[in-house]
């Protein structure tokens, strides 16, 4: 389903000097699994899902999501993915039903559909009763949901999340983990980037390591933890990485 092979980004600082901030990340993920991407701040985790968004090219290396190639074809790479950044990027004076129907007719929806999908995942969310409200006043909370609703919206068979449950509390959490959870059975594709260690043991088929720019670790989750003979992903996690992880 998604192949990455030999990814790398650099930034031009000046006439002399560039900073690498990926350097060869490969790694597959089948269909239907959720791949962990871990890594402490800094790491290039954003950069890389970036990429694979088609939001930013790469420096060298390709990678391709469900069969199309993602340097040749950055279109059909937006209609197959959901994506999800660590940005809202909100309007404050939309509403959520204005917000998710603009970006639902961008996307091409059936317009005879269009109002139904956006209620049901408005109401998936909890946010039906917020519906017609317009979204500068909303909690960084409520504003993170809007925007997971927008990345589901045409329900996608690749979903990549950075950082879903940032800003959230313990409750609409456990919303987003219920829907992560629902789009796996389902069959979803899901890359998943998060510093909750727990998410990670609770939904994750495999897990990469970033550090450093550099993919240090990758496999599946219970094949590493007996490799490296540890019993949670943190301690490995924390074995590799050292104190360069930002705790959040």
């Amino acid at each position: 389903m998604i192949v990455v092979d030999n990814i790398g980004k650099e930034f031009q600082l000046n006439k002399k000097e560039t900073n690498k901030v990926l350097k060869g990340i490969s790694f597959q993920v089948k269909k239907g699994e959720v791949f962990g991407l871990l890594g402490p701040n800094g790491a290039g985790k954003s950069t890389f899902l970036r990429i694979l968004s088609t939001m930013m090219k790469p420096t060298n290396g390709t990678f391709s999501i469900h069969g199309h190639d993602g340097l040749l074809y950055p279109e059909k790479i937006k209609e197959t993915i959901g994506y999800l950044s660590t940005e809202t990027g909100l309007y404050d004076k939309l509403t959520p039903r204005e917000f998710l129907s603009f970006f639902g007719q961008t996307a091409g929806l059936d317009k005879n559909l269009l109002n139904a999908k956006v209620d049901n995942i408005l109401d998936e969310f909890g946010l039906l009763d917020k519906a017609d409200m317009q979204m500068g006043n909303f909690s960084t909370g409520m504003k993170q949901k809007v925007s997971i609703a927008r990345s589901l919206l045409h329900d996608p068979e690749v979903i990549i999340f950075d950082e879903p449950t940032n800003g959230l509390d313990i409750i609409n959490r456990h919303v987003v983990k219920k829907i992560l959870i629902d789009m796996k059975k389902q069959g979803k594709t899901i890359i998943l980037s998060t510093h909750l260690m727990n998410e990670v043991e609770d939904l994750c088929d495999t897990v990469g390591i970033i550090h450093q720019g550099k993919l240090i670790a990758y496999g599946e989750k219970e094949a590493l933890k007996m490799s490296y003979q540890v019993n949670e992903i943190e301690e490995l996690f924390f074995r590799l990485v050292g104190d360069t992880y930002e705790l959040i």
